[in-house]
């Protein structure tokens, strides 16, 4: 069955100053969540464990990708406006981290963000167990180029109420720019300042 979702939320910030200097561009954050039942977890039976994941990823990704993705796109205005991504995810603590993970980490879920904004890089991401009103970090890259540092970016917010323990919060978030003044270079730079290849940065 599709995801048991219990609320869904939307959250847009906007800054036009940092580090006391007006940004040039203001660098707009947004960020959409679901708070759904975990499809693995029932409250009566809390030594229940599920060995195949799959029929309910299958059963809730789709939907949930398909629904955050929609929220992404109508605030930004367009998937070509969406310069970083990511996503996230956070199991109450009835759950197991693999529980966050099996929601985020397939083609089901990603791929309906990717294709409506046109991405190229991965989606960075992180998935965590924790209780109701705990930080949920969204880390966000640019789309295109996982090199250009200007996008990295983390999307910090909290649900009061969420998660339960029986539940999973599943985020998507993105930026319409890069932080206001950024001027630590990318890393193809600092590649070729140490001489390393950019098909093998680690040198290996």
């Amino acid at each position: 069955m599709p995801a048991e979702i219990r609320k869904t939320l939307l959250h847009v910030e906007e800054t036009m100053v940092e580090g006391n200097k007006k940004a040039t561009k203001p660098l707009k954050l947004i960020a959409a969540l679901a708070v759904i039942k975990n499809p693995w977890v029932d409250l009566h039976s809390p030594n229940k464990f599920v060995d195949d994941l799959k029929p309910g990823i299958l059963d809730v990704a789709p939907g949930l990708g398909e629904l955050l993705t929609s929220m992404i796109i109508k605030e930004a205005g367009s998937g070509e406006n969406v310069e970083g991504y990511g996503k996230s995810a956070v199991v109450g603590l009835k759950g197991e981290i693999e529980h966050a993970s099996g929601i985020i980490h397939t083609l089901r879920f990603g791929n309906f963000y990717r294709e409506a904004v046109g991405a190229k890089s991965y989606l960075s991401f992180c998935n965590t167990r924790a209780g109701a009103n705990a930080p949920i970090m969204i880390p966000l890259m640019d789309k295109n180029d996982a090199g250009r540092r200007s996008h990295y970016l983390t999307i910090q917010l909290a649900i009061p109420d969420a998660p339960n323990d029986d539940e999973i919060v599943v985020a998507l978030g993105a930026s319409i720019g890069g932080r206001p003044h950024h001027r630590i270079g990318d890393r193809y730079q600092d590649l070729k300042d140490l001489g390393h290849d950019l098909d093998n940065p680690a040198s290996v």
